[in-house]
């Protein structure tokens, strides 16, 4: 049984596309197009995250030629080598990188780095640990801060993060999720963050000010991304994500309403115990990029196996939150 993740033709097709480097396609947060059915252009962090949902160890060949970089992208410095597609990104615009970009693109790269070494098992280790104190740090000092009450300023006429905005990152969350005696370790800094997430959802674009320029910061988490049904309807793979990150957090449990859109996804499933949408028969797709990693694993168009991925999330989630699972 230990052997059977390695049986599966779409990891095994993602790891023979790894590079000599260690890398997917000299990138990291990269995601394949939306219409394509393969890995074509994926970023190393979210293959690696893959390959950990399909049930790779740690230890197996393209993770471990993987964690050399993964490990190097904690470091706190300013070596340029280490942007990936942020520097293709801005060489292709023909405009220096500021201070303060290429500092946010590496802090970027730090957390998502940290997020999946956190989810290989790595929560012990001294540089993950030191990464993720200097995350959570610089979170608590912000979300005490009076910049977490008024953190938009008007640059223009548009309305953007103020350049000491330092909101969590979906790939911080995703870091923390995974290192439950740092949690433990940092309760106070846990209990501002859940009040940050549990705020509204702004309706201005994730646009922040860095130095002389407006960047998008679309992995920024600003409030609550799942405050009703309707977000559930608009992207059901990344709802399931949501409360399944929400529960690792040990925050789902706290949260009334999301437990209701939990309990609504444990409704859908029919005596068979497997879960089919609430409206339609079309399967479920996701236009979120940090959603790409977990779903779905075996892509299926058709028949009862398109449900499949939905409904292991549901009983995971059971799991995390200290419930029964009933085997059918």
């Amino acid at each position: 049984m230990k052997h059977l993740p390695y049986c599966s033709r779409g990891a095994l097709e993602l790891a023979l596309a790894q590079s000599a480097d260690g890398t997917w396609n000299g990138a990291m947060l990269t995601v394949p197009n939306m219409r394509s059915d393969g890995f074509e252009g994926v970023g190393t962090v979210h293959a690696v995250h893959r390959l950990l949902e399909n049930g790779w160890d740690r230890d197996s060949p393209p993770i471990y030629h993987a964690r050399r970089i993964l490990f190097r992208l904690l470091a706190e410095d300013d070596d340029p080598t280490l942007l990936f597609e942020y520097a293709q990104k801005f060489s292709s615009k023909g405009q220096p990188m500021d201070d303060e970009s290429f500092g946010k693109a590496r802090q970027t790269l730090r957390e998502a780095a940290g997020a999946v070494l956190a989810q290989a098992g790595y929560e012990g280790d001294p540089r993950l640990r030191g990464a993720a104190r200097r995350t959570i740090d610089r979170l608590g000092e912000f979300l005490r801060s009076p910049v977490a009450e008024k953190p938009w300023v008007r640059v223009g006429n548009q309305q953007v993060l103020s350049p000491e905005a330092f909101p969590p990152s979906i790939y911080a969350l995703q870091m923390i999720s995974y290192m439950p005696l740092f949690r433990l370790e940092h309760h106070d800094k846990m209990e501002l963050l859940y009040r940050w997430m549990t705020r509204p959802l702004p309706r201005q674009e994730p646009l922040q000010l860095a130095g002389k320029r407006i960047v998008p910061i679309v992995s920024a988490v600003l409030g609550d991304r799942l405050p009703h049904r309707n977000a559930v309807e608009d992207d059901v793979p990344a709802a399931i994500a949501w409360l399944e990150l929400m529960a690792r957090l040990g925050f789902l449990k706290r949260n009334e309403n999301w437990l209701k859109m939990y309990d609504r996804f444990v409704d859908d499933c029919g005596r068979d115990g497997v879960w089919h949408p609430h409206k339609g028969l079309a399967m479920p797709k996701s236009s979120t990029p940090w959603v790409w990693a977990t779903y779905p694993l075996e892509p299926a168009h058709g028949g009862e196996e398109r449900w499949a991925d939905i409904t292991l999330r549901i009983g995971l989630i059971a799991r995390l939150l200290g419930r029964g699972i009933t085997l059918v």
